[in-house]
Protein backbone atom coordinates (compact mmCIF):
# COMPACT_ATOMS: atom_id res chain seq x y z
CA UNK A 1 0.00 0.00 0.00
CA UNK A 2 1.50 3.36 -0.71
CA UNK A 3 1.87 5.61 1.82
CA UNK A 4 1.59 9.41 2.89
CA UNK A 5 3.22 11.90 5.30
CA UNK A 6 1.17 15.74 6.18
CA UNK A 7 3.64 18.26 8.18
CA UNK A 8 0.51 20.36 9.50
CA UNK A 9 1.55 23.78 10.06
CA UNK A 10 -0.53 26.96 11.46
CA UNK A 11 -4.09 26.73 13.12
CA UNK A 12 -6.70 24.20 14.50
CA UNK A 13 -8.65 25.13 11.31
CA UNK A 14 -5.20 24.22 8.87
CA UNK A 15 -5.22 20.92 11.01
CA UNK A 16 -8.76 20.23 9.72
CA UNK A 17 -7.86 20.62 6.16
CA UNK A 18 -4.75 18.33 7.18
CA UNK A 19 -6.83 15.18 8.45
CA UNK A 20 -9.40 15.69 5.32
CA UNK A 21 -6.74 15.43 2.81
CA UNK A 22 -5.54 12.37 4.79
CA UNK A 23 -8.71 11.04 4.91
CA UNK A 24 -9.26 11.37 1.10
CA UNK A 25 -6.03 9.95 0.45
CA UNK A 26 -7.04 7.03 2.11
CA UNK A 27 -9.69 6.44 -0.12
CA UNK A 28 -6.95 7.01 -3.13
CA UNK A 29 -5.12 3.32 -1.72
CA UNK A 30 -2.92 5.47 1.12
CA UNK A 31 -2.39 4.84 4.29
CA UNK A 32 -1.13 7.56 6.70
CA UNK A 33 2.23 7.02 8.40
CA UNK A 34 3.44 9.38 11.49
CA UNK A 35 6.98 9.64 9.98
CA UNK A 36 8.14 11.24 6.85
CA UNK A 37 11.14 8.57 6.34
CA UNK A 38 8.21 6.47 5.99
CA UNK A 39 6.32 7.74 3.28
CA UNK A 40 6.03 7.88 -0.55
CA UNK A 41 4.17 11.35 -0.69
CA UNK A 42 4.59 13.90 1.78
CA UNK A 43 2.45 16.97 2.37
CA UNK A 44 3.73 20.35 3.54
CA UNK A 45 0.15 21.84 4.60
CA UNK A 46 1.49 25.82 5.11
CA UNK A 47 0.19 28.81 7.19
CA UNK A 48 0.51 31.96 5.09
CA UNK A 49 -0.93 33.65 7.35
CA UNK A 50 2.01 36.56 8.82
CA UNK A 51 5.78 36.68 8.10
CA UNK A 52 6.83 34.25 10.51
CA UNK A 53 4.73 31.58 9.40
CA UNK A 54 5.30 32.20 6.05
CA UNK A 55 9.38 31.40 6.97
CA UNK A 56 8.10 28.51 9.04
CA UNK A 57 6.53 27.28 6.17
CA UNK A 58 9.39 27.76 3.39
CA UNK A 59 12.03 26.05 6.02
CA UNK A 60 10.20 23.14 6.51
CA UNK A 61 9.37 22.55 2.80
CA UNK A 62 13.25 22.87 2.13
CA UNK A 63 14.06 20.83 5.47
CA UNK A 64 12.06 17.98 4.25
CA UNK A 65 12.88 17.96 0.24
CA UNK A 66 16.52 18.26 0.98
CA UNK A 67 16.18 15.16 3.57
CA UNK A 68 13.92 13.12 1.48
CA UNK A 69 14.81 14.00 -2.41
CA UNK A 70 13.48 10.77 -3.53
CA UNK A 71 10.06 11.26 -2.14
CA UNK A 72 7.53 12.96 -3.63
CA UNK A 73 6.46 16.28 -1.70
CA UNK A 74 3.36 18.40 -2.08
CA UNK A 75 3.46 22.03 -1.02
CA UNK A 76 -0.05 22.71 0.45
CA UNK A 77 -2.44 24.81 2.06
CA UNK A 78 -2.50 28.57 2.97
CA UNK A 79 0.89 29.59 1.15
CA UNK A 80 0.03 27.86 -1.99
CA UNK A 81 -3.49 29.54 -1.94
CA UNK A 82 -1.71 32.77 -1.09
CA UNK A 83 0.99 32.87 -3.77
CA UNK A 84 -0.54 30.21 -6.32
CA UNK A 85 0.04 32.96 -9.08
CA UNK A 86 3.21 33.68 -8.27
CA UNK A 87 4.91 31.05 -6.23
CA UNK A 88 8.05 29.29 -8.46
CA UNK A 89 9.18 26.59 -6.80
CA UNK A 90 10.85 23.72 -9.17
CA UNK A 91 11.98 21.48 -5.65
CA UNK A 92 7.99 20.46 -5.05
CA UNK A 93 6.26 17.79 -7.04
CA UNK A 94 3.28 20.17 -6.20
CA UNK A 95 1.55 22.69 -5.66
CA UNK A 96 -1.67 22.76 -4.51
CA UNK A 97 -4.23 25.50 -3.38
CA UNK A 98 -6.97 24.79 -0.18
CA UNK A 99 -9.96 26.26 -1.52
CA UNK A 100 -11.52 22.66 -2.90
CA UNK A 101 -10.07 20.01 -1.23
CA UNK A 102 -11.59 17.56 -2.78
CA UNK A 103 -9.69 17.45 -5.85
CA UNK A 104 -6.71 16.78 -3.62
CA UNK A 105 -7.01 12.84 -5.11
CA UNK A 106 -6.25 14.09 -8.66
CA UNK A 107 -3.16 15.33 -7.54
CA UNK A 108 -2.04 12.03 -6.21
CA UNK A 109 -3.19 10.24 -9.15
CA UNK A 110 -1.48 12.57 -11.22
CA UNK A 111 1.94 12.17 -9.06
CA UNK A 112 1.92 9.12 -10.09
CA UNK A 113 1.41 9.64 -13.91
CA UNK A 114 3.38 12.96 -14.94
CA UNK A 115 6.94 14.06 -14.94
CA UNK A 116 6.46 17.22 -14.78
CA UNK A 117 5.08 19.26 -11.22
CA UNK A 118 1.82 19.00 -10.49
CA UNK A 119 -0.22 22.77 -10.24
CA UNK A 120 -3.78 22.69 -9.12
CA UNK A 121 -6.21 25.63 -7.57
CA UNK A 122 -9.54 24.74 -8.05
CA UNK A 123 -11.76 27.10 -6.97
CA UNK A 124 -14.64 25.02 -5.71
CA UNK A 125 -17.65 25.05 -3.54
CA UNK A 126 -16.45 25.38 0.00
CA UNK A 127 -19.52 24.54 1.39
CA UNK A 128 -19.13 20.60 0.56
CA UNK A 129 -20.38 18.58 2.79
CA UNK A 130 -17.98 15.48 2.25
CA UNK A 131 -16.19 16.21 5.29
CA UNK A 132 -15.64 12.67 7.66
CA UNK A 133 -12.30 12.19 8.37
CA UNK A 134 -11.45 8.73 8.96
CA UNK A 135 -8.12 10.20 9.73
CA UNK A 136 -7.52 12.50 13.00
CA UNK A 137 -4.05 14.24 14.04
CA UNK A 138 -5.27 15.01 17.42
CA UNK A 139 -4.40 13.21 20.72
CA UNK A 140 -6.60 10.14 21.69
CA UNK A 141 -10.51 11.33 23.05
CA UNK A 142 -10.10 15.11 21.42
CA UNK A 143 -10.56 16.41 17.89
CA UNK A 144 -11.47 19.63 16.35
CA UNK A 145 -15.10 20.75 14.29
CA UNK A 146 -14.91 23.38 11.47
CA UNK A 147 -18.10 24.72 11.15
CA UNK A 148 -17.32 27.30 8.54
CA UNK A 149 -14.57 28.57 5.94
CA UNK A 150 -13.38 32.17 5.96
CA UNK A 151 -14.34 35.90 7.27
CA UNK A 152 -16.30 38.42 6.56
CA UNK A 153 -14.90 40.79 8.84
CA UNK A 154 -12.29 42.20 6.78
CA UNK A 155 -9.70 43.76 9.74
CA UNK A 156 -7.15 46.11 7.51
CA UNK A 157 -4.10 43.55 8.98
CA UNK A 158 -5.42 40.32 8.27
CA UNK A 159 -4.45 38.18 5.14
CA UNK A 160 -7.32 35.19 6.44
CA UNK A 161 -10.10 36.48 3.21
CA UNK A 162 -7.26 36.99 1.02
CA UNK A 163 -6.43 33.07 1.70
CA UNK A 164 -9.45 31.63 2.71
CA UNK A 165 -11.89 34.00 0.74
CA UNK A 166 -15.43 35.44 2.50
CA UNK A 167 -17.60 33.41 4.67
CA UNK A 168 -18.90 30.04 3.52
CA UNK A 169 -21.11 28.31 6.67
CA UNK A 170 -21.09 24.50 6.78
CA UNK A 171 -24.90 23.59 7.06
CA UNK A 172 -26.19 23.11 10.38
CA UNK A 173 -26.87 19.29 9.24
CA UNK A 174 -23.42 18.39 7.86
CA UNK A 175 -21.98 19.71 11.20
CA UNK A 176 -24.60 17.58 13.51
CA UNK A 177 -23.96 14.65 11.84
CA UNK A 178 -19.96 15.13 11.51
CA UNK A 179 -20.41 15.57 15.62
CA UNK A 180 -22.35 12.61 15.93
CA UNK A 181 -19.78 10.90 14.03
CA UNK A 182 -16.79 11.91 16.54
CA UNK A 183 -18.74 10.71 19.46
CA UNK A 184 -19.65 7.67 18.51
CA UNK A 185 -15.66 7.20 17.39
CA UNK A 186 -15.23 8.04 21.50
CA UNK A 187 -14.13 11.59 21.68
CA UNK A 188 -14.71 13.62 24.26
CA UNK A 189 -13.74 16.72 23.84
CA UNK A 190 -14.87 18.45 20.76
CA UNK A 191 -13.17 21.73 19.71
CA UNK A 192 -15.17 23.73 17.96
CA UNK A 193 -13.52 26.21 15.53
CA UNK A 194 -13.90 28.57 12.88
CA UNK A 195 -12.49 32.29 11.63
CA UNK A 196 -14.97 33.83 13.64
CA UNK A 197 -17.79 30.77 15.58
CA UNK A 198 -20.30 34.15 15.96
CA UNK A 199 -20.70 34.81 12.12
CA UNK A 200 -22.09 30.93 11.53
CA UNK A 201 -25.24 31.20 9.73
CA UNK A 202 -24.91 34.80 8.80
CA UNK A 203 -24.37 34.26 5.22
CA UNK A 204 -27.47 31.86 4.95
CA UNK A 205 -30.61 33.54 3.25
CA UNK A 206 -32.69 33.14 5.64
CA UNK A 207 -30.99 34.69 8.11
CA UNK A 208 -32.69 32.56 10.97
CA UNK A 209 -29.40 30.69 11.60
CA UNK A 210 -27.49 31.19 14.87
CA UNK A 211 -23.84 30.49 16.23
CA UNK A 212 -25.87 30.35 19.50
CA UNK A 213 -28.81 27.88 18.72
CA UNK A 214 -26.13 25.40 17.08
CA UNK A 215 -24.08 24.92 19.88
CA UNK A 216 -27.31 24.58 21.90
CA UNK A 217 -27.97 21.68 19.65
CA UNK A 218 -24.74 20.20 19.56
CA UNK A 219 -24.96 20.28 23.37
CA UNK A 220 -27.95 18.41 23.53
CA UNK A 221 -26.79 15.88 21.39
CA UNK A 222 -26.75 12.33 23.72
CA UNK A 223 -23.19 11.08 24.84
CA UNK A 224 -20.30 11.75 27.12
CA UNK A 225 -18.70 14.65 25.66
CA UNK A 226 -18.10 18.53 26.03
CA UNK A 227 -17.85 21.50 23.54
CA UNK A 228 -15.13 23.69 23.81
CA UNK A 229 -15.63 27.03 21.48
CA UNK A 230 -12.29 28.49 20.31
CA UNK A 231 -12.52 32.32 18.79
CA UNK A 232 -15.04 34.45 18.80
CA UNK A 233 -14.97 38.09 17.76
CA UNK A 234 -15.52 41.11 20.40
CA UNK A 235 -17.12 43.38 18.42
CA UNK A 236 -20.18 41.05 16.90
CA UNK A 237 -20.18 38.89 20.25
CA UNK A 238 -23.50 37.49 20.48
CA UNK A 239 -24.57 38.24 24.25
CA UNK A 240 -26.88 35.29 24.31
CA UNK A 241 -24.68 32.70 24.39
CA UNK A 242 -23.75 33.56 27.66
CA UNK A 243 -26.66 32.27 29.00
CA UNK A 244 -26.35 29.36 26.56
CA UNK A 245 -23.16 28.48 28.03
CA UNK A 246 -24.50 28.83 31.58
CA UNK A 247 -27.18 26.34 31.06
CA UNK A 248 -25.33 23.67 29.45
CA UNK A 249 -23.12 21.59 31.00
CA UNK A 250 -21.54 20.21 27.81
CA UNK A 251 -20.19 23.66 26.86
CA UNK A 252 -17.20 24.20 28.94
CA UNK A 253 -17.30 27.95 30.35
CA UNK A 254 -14.14 28.58 28.08
CA UNK A 255 -13.78 31.92 25.57
CA UNK A 256 -11.50 32.45 23.37
CA UNK A 257 -11.97 36.33 22.26
CA UNK A 258 -9.32 38.06 20.32
CA UNK A 259 -9.39 41.56 21.61
CA UNK A 260 -5.91 42.60 19.88
CA UNK A 261 -5.85 45.95 21.40
CA UNK A 262 -8.01 48.09 23.91
CA UNK A 263 -6.85 51.81 22.24
CA UNK A 264 -9.82 53.49 19.91
CA UNK A 265 -7.61 54.99 17.23
CA UNK A 266 -6.01 51.31 16.80
CA UNK A 267 -8.78 49.53 16.86
CA UNK A 268 -10.20 52.04 14.22
CA UNK A 269 -7.02 51.54 12.19
CA UNK A 270 -7.34 48.09 12.63
CA UNK A 271 -11.20 48.24 11.44
CA UNK A 272 -12.60 46.99 14.47
CA UNK A 273 -15.03 49.21 16.58
CA UNK A 274 -14.18 48.11 20.36
CA UNK A 275 -12.79 49.75 23.39
CA UNK A 276 -11.58 49.06 26.14
CA UNK A 277 -14.60 50.00 28.13
CA UNK A 278 -16.71 47.84 25.51
CA UNK A 279 -14.25 44.93 26.16
CA UNK A 280 -13.75 45.05 29.75
CA UNK A 281 -17.60 45.36 30.15
CA UNK A 282 -18.18 41.87 28.19
CA UNK A 283 -15.51 40.08 30.01
CA UNK A 284 -17.75 41.42 33.03
CA UNK A 285 -20.49 40.10 31.64
CA UNK A 286 -19.38 36.75 30.90
CA UNK A 287 -18.17 36.30 34.82
CA UNK A 288 -20.70 37.94 36.31
CA UNK A 289 -23.43 34.92 34.82
CA UNK A 290 -20.36 32.01 34.96
CA UNK A 291 -18.01 32.71 37.49
CA UNK A 292 -15.76 29.89 36.66
CA UNK A 293 -15.42 31.06 33.05
CA UNK A 294 -11.50 31.19 31.40
CA UNK A 295 -11.00 33.73 29.05
CA UNK A 296 -8.40 33.57 26.71
CA UNK A 297 -7.30 36.49 23.77
CA UNK A 298 -4.44 37.70 21.70
CA UNK A 299 -3.49 41.10 21.50
CA UNK A 300 -1.39 43.03 19.15
CA UNK A 301 1.10 44.83 19.19
CA UNK A 302 2.93 47.47 17.11
CA UNK A 303 0.03 48.19 14.53
CA UNK A 304 0.33 51.47 12.88
CA UNK A 305 -0.67 54.27 14.94
CA UNK A 306 0.04 52.59 18.13
CA UNK A 307 2.18 55.37 20.17
CA UNK A 308 3.05 55.11 24.28
CA UNK A 309 -0.51 56.42 25.03
CA UNK A 310 -1.90 53.32 23.28
CA UNK A 311 0.05 51.21 25.07
CA UNK A 312 -0.36 52.49 28.08
CA UNK A 313 -4.35 51.91 27.82
CA UNK A 314 -3.33 48.33 26.63
CA UNK A 315 -1.56 47.61 29.70
CA UNK A 316 -4.57 49.25 31.35
CA UNK A 317 -6.90 47.25 29.79
CA UNK A 318 -4.71 43.78 30.79
CA UNK A 319 -4.83 44.76 34.40
CA UNK A 320 -8.83 45.40 34.20
CA UNK A 321 -9.33 42.23 32.40
CA UNK A 322 -7.49 39.82 34.86
CA UNK A 323 -7.56 37.38 31.76
CA UNK A 324 -6.82 33.89 32.18
CA UNK A 325 -4.83 32.98 29.09
CA UNK A 326 -3.06 35.82 26.70
CA UNK A 327 -1.11 35.59 23.76
CA UNK A 328 0.76 38.27 22.40
CA UNK A 329 2.01 39.04 18.65
CA UNK A 330 3.77 41.86 16.86
CA UNK A 331 2.50 43.34 13.70
CA UNK A 332 3.17 42.01 10.66
CA UNK A 333 3.28 44.24 7.53
CA UNK A 334 1.15 41.86 4.79
CA UNK A 335 0.83 43.00 1.15
CA UNK A 336 -2.26 43.20 -0.19
CA UNK A 337 -4.01 43.98 3.21
CA UNK A 338 -4.96 47.86 3.54
CA UNK A 339 -2.82 48.35 6.35
CA UNK A 340 0.05 47.26 4.22
CA UNK A 341 0.09 51.16 2.92
CA UNK A 342 -0.37 52.57 6.28
CA UNK A 343 3.55 52.96 6.42
CA UNK A 344 6.51 52.17 4.76
CA UNK A 345 9.18 49.60 5.56
CA UNK A 346 11.72 51.76 7.03
CA UNK A 347 8.95 53.11 9.87
CA UNK A 348 7.46 49.83 10.00
CA UNK A 349 10.73 48.19 11.36
CA UNK A 350 11.68 51.27 13.82
CA UNK A 351 7.72 50.55 15.18
CA UNK A 352 8.74 46.78 15.50
CA UNK A 353 11.79 47.02 17.59
CA UNK A 354 9.77 49.65 20.23
CA UNK A 355 6.98 46.96 20.12
CA UNK A 356 9.22 43.90 21.04
CA UNK A 357 10.23 45.91 24.16
CA UNK A 358 6.24 47.14 25.21
CA UNK A 359 5.48 43.17 24.47
CA UNK A 360 7.98 41.59 27.20
CA UNK A 361 6.45 44.57 29.38
CA UNK A 362 2.94 43.11 28.37
CA UNK A 363 3.82 39.55 29.09
CA UNK A 364 5.62 39.87 32.85
CA UNK A 365 2.18 41.52 33.52
CA UNK A 366 0.11 38.86 32.02
CA UNK A 367 2.80 36.11 33.86
CA UNK A 368 1.53 37.36 37.49
CA UNK A 369 -2.33 37.72 36.07
CA UNK A 370 -2.28 34.30 34.79
CA UNK A 371 -0.69 32.41 37.87
CA UNK A 372 -2.84 34.68 40.60
CA UNK A 373 -5.78 33.16 38.44
CA UNK A 374 -4.58 30.02 37.91
CA UNK A 375 -4.46 29.62 42.40
CA UNK A 376 -8.65 29.64 42.09
CA UNK A 377 -8.11 25.68 40.68
CA UNK A 378 -6.41 24.15 44.12
CA UNK A 379 -8.74 22.68 46.20
CA UNK A 380 -10.67 21.80 44.10
CA UNK A 381 -12.37 18.80 41.70
CA UNK A 382 -12.23 18.49 37.76
CA UNK A 383 -12.55 16.55 34.93
CA UNK A 384 -9.25 16.20 32.99
CA UNK A 385 -8.18 14.55 29.55
CA UNK A 386 -5.18 12.52 29.57
CA UNK A 387 -2.69 13.55 26.74
CA UNK A 388 0.04 11.81 27.44
CA UNK A 389 1.65 9.37 30.14
CA UNK A 390 5.12 10.06 31.17
CA UNK A 391 7.15 7.51 30.43
CA UNK A 392 9.08 6.24 33.30
CA UNK A 393 7.33 8.27 35.77
CA UNK A 394 4.03 7.44 37.63
CA UNK A 395 2.56 10.61 36.01
CA UNK A 396 0.65 11.89 33.25
CA UNK A 397 -0.08 15.25 31.41
CA UNK A 398 -3.17 16.01 31.07
CA UNK A 399 -6.19 19.14 30.60
CA UNK A 400 -8.76 20.07 32.57
CA UNK A 401 -11.74 22.61 30.94
CA UNK A 402 -9.61 26.01 31.87
CA UNK A 403 -6.48 24.63 29.03
CA UNK A 404 -7.77 24.25 25.50
CA UNK A 405 -4.89 21.96 23.00
CA UNK A 406 -1.59 23.20 22.60
CA UNK A 407 -1.91 27.09 24.21
CA UNK A 408 -2.56 26.79 27.15
CA UNK A 409 -1.00 25.25 30.37
CA UNK A 410 -1.05 21.58 31.50
CA UNK A 411 -2.28 19.68 34.33
CA UNK A 412 0.46 17.22 35.32
CA UNK A 413 -1.49 14.40 37.06
CA UNK A 414 0.30 12.64 40.06
CA UNK A 415 -0.92 8.29 39.60
CA UNK A 416 0.76 5.59 37.06
CA UNK A 417 -1.41 3.65 34.91
CA UNK A 418 -2.99 6.42 32.92
CA UNK A 419 -3.47 6.16 29.16
CA UNK A 420 -3.56 8.74 26.09
CA UNK A 421 -7.62 9.68 25.68
CA UNK A 422 -8.66 8.70 29.83
CA UNK A 423 -11.07 11.02 31.06
CA UNK A 424 -9.94 11.28 35.42
CA UNK A 425 -11.76 13.10 37.81
CA UNK A 426 -8.32 15.13 39.64
CA UNK A 427 -7.91 17.51 42.52
CA UNK A 428 -6.06 20.03 41.87
CA UNK A 429 -3.46 20.73 44.60
CA UNK A 430 -0.75 22.91 43.62
CA UNK A 431 0.10 25.68 40.96
CA UNK A 432 3.04 25.30 39.17
CA UNK A 433 4.06 27.91 37.24
CA UNK A 434 1.61 28.26 34.26
CA UNK A 435 0.93 24.32 35.45
CA UNK A 436 -1.63 22.96 37.70
CA UNK A 437 -0.91 19.65 39.89
CA UNK A 438 -3.65 16.96 40.73
CA UNK A 439 -3.84 13.64 42.09
CA UNK A 440 -6.79 11.23 41.21
CA UNK A 441 -10.12 11.04 43.13
CA UNK A 442 -12.97 8.73 43.20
Amino acid sequence: MKKIYVESLGCAKNQVDSEILLSLAEKEGYSAVSRPSDADVIVVNTCGFIESAKKEAVDTFFSLRNAFEDKKIVLAGCLAQRYFGELELDEADAIFGNHDLSAFPEVLRRLETEKTQVRLCPEGDRSKSDCRRTQLLSRKGSAYLKISEGCNHRCNYCAIPLIRGPLVSRKREDIISEARDLISRGVWEINVVAQDLGAWGSDFADGKETFTSLIEELAGLEGDFVLRMLYIHPDTFPMELIDTAARCPKILPYFDIPFQHSWPGVLRGMKRTGSRESYVSLINAIRERIPDAVIRSTLMLGFPGEDEEAFNDLMRFVDEAQLDWMGSFLYSREEDTPAYSMRGEREHRKAHKQAAVWQNELEEKQTQITQKRLERFVGRTYRAIVEEPVAGEDLAIARIYSQAPDVDGLTVIMAEDLHEGDIVTVGIRAVRGFDLEAVPVR
